[in-house]
Formats: C-alpha cells, structure tokens, sequence
C-alpha cells in the first residue's frame, strides 16, 4: 500500500481490495521525515494489525509512506499491552514467594538452630535444666533428638558424680567414726591398765579382753572395708565354678557354729542342682546374710532356715528370719554401703553396714539379683539368685 499526504492529510494511493480506506485514513499514522523504518501495531475495526512503515520523498518532494500490514492476533496485542502489568505482578508475586519461602526456612532451619546455640550455651554455664523438643523428623529435629539426649546424659553424668562424691564424704565420715570408737575403747582400757585401775586379776583379764574383742571389732572392719572397696572397683578377683548348691549349702550348715540357742532348718530340693559360683565369695554372701538375721534376733526360740527354689534359669535361695523385722520404709536401703536399719552404731547390732552391700556386689558379680522382704515383728527373708548350669555344660565338667 503506498500513501500520499497533503496537507496532514492521508491520501492512499494503493490498498488491498480487503482493507477499508477510509478507517485507514483515521488509522494510519503519519508522515515522520526523520523516519526510515518503523514497526507498530494499530486497531482497526476491532481487529489488530502489524505493520512495517517506509517514510520517503516523491520526485516532487511530496512526503510519501509505504506501509506493509499484516493481521495479528488479539490475545497477543492484549499480552504484549499488559505485559509491563503482568511483568510487575510476576516480580510482586516472586518477592512474596521469596518472603514466604524465607519464613518457612526460618522457622524450620534457623530457629531450631538458634535454639541449639542457647543450649549450648546454657550447658557452658552448668545450666542442664531444660529440654529441647524436636518439632520434626528431619535431619534438624534428629539433630535435636541428639543434643536432647546428650543433655540428658551429661545431666545423669553430672548427678553422678555428686553422688559419688557425697558418698565418699559419707564413707570418709563412716569409716572415721567406726574406727575411732573401737580405738577410743582400747586408748581408755589401756590408759586404766597403765594407770593401775585393774589392780585385781579379774579386772585385768576384762581390760585385756575387751581391748581384744574391740581389736577383733577393728580388724573386722577394716577387712569389709578392703575386700568392699575391691569390689567396687572391680578389683577383686572371682574363680567360677560349677557347684552342686544342695551339698555346698548343707555342708556349710554342718560346719556353721551359732551360739544363743538359734536352731538352723535346711529345705533343700529334691534332685541336685548346679549353678556357677565362686564357692569362697559364696560363702561370704552366706555368712555376712546370716550374721545380719542374728543381731536381729529378739524372741526366745531363735530360728533360721535356708531353703531352695529352682525357677527356669536360676536358683533362689532364701533365708528367713524370725527376728524383729525391718520397717518397710528402710527396706529399700538395706544393701547400700554403712546403711543401718537400726541407726545406733553399737557394734552388737548396728554393725559395720557393708555386711549386706558386700553381698550384693558379690551376687551381682554372679549375674545375679538379691532383695528382701519383711514384716515387722515376724521377721524377714533375704533371698539371692544364681544363674543354672545347663545340662550340656554340667555334663562337659562332669
């Protein structure tokens, strides 16, 4: 299509048979001198056409264009109208994705971080009182779940040690006390001696035997003292063997002396019974279990008795007493180390209290378990367990 324009006005000179002069005339733009090519887009009859636009000169100097058009489509015109729109929309809605996607990385990643750090940090200071709850099953909160253990850990690890330590504090003070009342008793037996006090025969023989049996008294303690000390440490050494218990424990009834008129009854099993013991440690469990039911005796008809119980994998081996009892209250500290149901420390019936912990340790060696039962005023029952030698392995001793 060529046009020529006087005047401002368009004057087409050449159109296709399909295009409207007259709506071309009020839509075409015009003449540009400074122009050589221009690309645009106009609307004409609800339609939308591309066009390319030559701007140039007749012979005559009349101002001429030459424009190409080409239908477009009307969703493209609308998109390329709107796209600075859609562009601005896009940019709101990344920077609002982008928001979004920080806070919930935040949330997820930073935060439980920043709490990880204040619990480091409250643990630097000795803090170990709180917890860390793990809000996910991601790595963060399996990283949580790890800390929230370690805490938990180090806190057990910290009561540990307190309690160790105020239980050498309570042993140092124990062992002072037990020791120095014997050693009082002998110092002021002496000092009489010395200072002619037991001035009789029958005085001095009292003087010299008391300060033996307070000697006895030391010498006992102080051997508790070594051989509990050795336990707890792991230090004592243990030679197993396969001990038919019937006859150990018969035999070790044989040869028991109890004075005080105290009558011992053995309830055996009926069929031998063989279990992995150390037989001297055994014998100590034994008679340390049985030294504690008689300081407790308080009837007339003093009676203890052993007796067998075979379960499935282990023998329990029970020993009753009908002594005073023990309160329930106390029950549960009977074989902790220096623990006294009867808190007086006479030497006749508080003992030392490493009696029943020396057992303990012992049994507890022997993969086995030892507790206690009582009724005050009937008496009580400590039992112990040992582990059953298999038929296979009796037969591979035998």
């Amino acid at each position: 299509m060529i046009c020529k324009l006087w005047l401002e006005k368009i004057k087409v000179e050449y159109a296709s048979l399909r295009l409207d002069r007259q709506v071309l005339d009020k839509s075409l733009p015009r003449f540009e001198k400074t122009n050589i090519n221009t690309r645009d887009t106009i609307r004409m009859n609800n339609a939308f056409f591309t066009y390319v636009k030559f701007d140039f000169y007749f012979p005559d100097q009349t101002e001429g264009s030459i424009f190409v058009l080409r239908k477009a489509s009307s969703y493209t015109e609308l998109v390329r109208e709107f796209f600075p729109i859609l562009l601005g929309l896009l940019l709101v809605l990344f920077i609002m994705v982008i928001g979004l996607v920080n806070y919930f990385v935040s949330r997820s990643i930073i935060k439980p971080i920043y709490h990880l750090k204040k619990a480091a940090e409250k643990i630097t200071s000795g803090d170990l009182d709180f917890a860390i709850k793990a809000t996910s099953q991601d790595e963060i909160g399996q990283l949580n779940q790890a800390f929230e253990e370690m805490r938990n850990r180090l806190k057990k690890s910290v009561s540990l040690q307190i309690q160790v330590e105020e239980n050498r504090k309570d042993l140092l003070s124990n062992i002072s006390h037990d020791l120095k009342t014997p050693m009082t008793s002998i110092i002021g037996y002496m000092e009489g001696s010395r200072d002619g006090v037991a001035n009789t025969p029958e005085k001095m023989e009292k003087y010299v035997s008391t300060v033996y049996e307070k000697a006895k008294d030391m010498d006992l303690l102080i051997d508790e003292l070594f051989l509990f000390s050795k336990l707890d440490l792991k230090k004592e050494p243990f030679h197993f063997e396969t001990v038919e218990l019937h006859t150990y424990v018969g035999d070790y009834i044989d040869k028991l002396y109890l004075d005080q008129g105290i009558r011992m009854e053995f309830h055996p099993v009926h069929q031998p019974i063989y279990v992995t013991a150390d037989q001297e440690k055994l014998k100590r469990v034994l008679a340390n279990v049985i030294n504690n039911c008689v300081k407790y005796m308080d009837k007339e008809e003093k009676k203890i008795s052993i007796s067998l119980h075979e379960r499935t994998s282990d023998i329990v081996v029970q020993i009753t007493d009908n002594g005073k009892g023990i309160e329930s209250v106390a029950l549960p500290f009977i074989f902790e180390r220096f623990y006294r149901a009867e808190q007086s420390r006479n030497s006749q019936t508080g003992g030392s209290g490493l009696g029943l912990a020396i057992a303990k340790q012992i049994i507890v060696e022997h993969g086995g378990e030892i507790w206690a039962t009582s009724e005050v005023g009937k008496g009580t029952s400590i039992c112990f367990s040992l582990k059953k030698v298999a038929r296979n392995e009796r037969n591979t001793i035998d």
